[in-house]
């Protein structure tokens, strides 16, 4: 509990009213109310920070930041997301798109190569971090000026990468698995 506090009207009594049984009923009926409304306090302060959010807290949130969650999303996934969103910054340059990405993927979960001449950004996620494709493709979509086309894709298994394991290990796999997953 984040305001830990014994609840009980008892306490606040003079000592000799609290020897009355009128006085032990009426406190033990307004107790319960009153730890709900404790929580509820608590639950009004942990909504202030997204990591220390409720439920209610974060759908308030994402009608504010206008994310959409999908229903399959647990209240951490949806919690990164608002934080990546309240992270960005703009103006935008390389070096602040590398910085969220960072914070989305961590460092080496990503790849980012601009090539000027074709106003091209390729933007490479790392298969162990494809469960936050849709948000890096958002970040990009929001972040990204117009005129720099976005070729955004998973960075797959590469003959480099399977090289390093053998002929038994990788028949346990199929043609997808090895391509697509990431290989333990």
């Amino acid at each position: 509990m984040l305001l830990d506090r014994e609840i009980n009207i008892l306490n606040y009594l003079p000592d000799f009213l609290t020897e009355f049984r009128e006085f032990r009923e009426l406190a033990a009926a307004e107790n319960p109310e009153l730890r709900l409304i404790w929580g509820l306090l608590e639950d009004v302060l942990s909504d202030q920070f997204v990591a220390d959010a409720t439920e209610n807290g974060i759908k308030r949130w994402e009608t504010i930041l206008k994310i959409f969650p999908k229903g399959s999303e647990s209240l951490e996934v949806r919690k990164f997301r608002i934080l990546a969103r309240l992270n960005e910054k703009l103006p935008y340059t390389r070096r602040t798109l590398e910085s969220q990405l960072d914070a989305l993927c961590g460092e080496s979960g990503y790849s980012v190569e601009l090539r000027n001449d074709e106003y091209t950004l390729v933007v490479r996620v790392a298969l162990a971090e494809k469960g936050k494709f849709d948000e890096v493709n958002s970040l990009l979509e929001r972040t990204v000026p117009a005129n720099i086309i976005i070729d955004l894709s998973l960075l797959y298994n590469t003959h480099t990468i399977l090289s390093g394991y053998t002929n038994a290990q990788l028949a346990a796999y199929t043609h997808e698995q090895l391509r697509s997953e990431v290989l333990k």
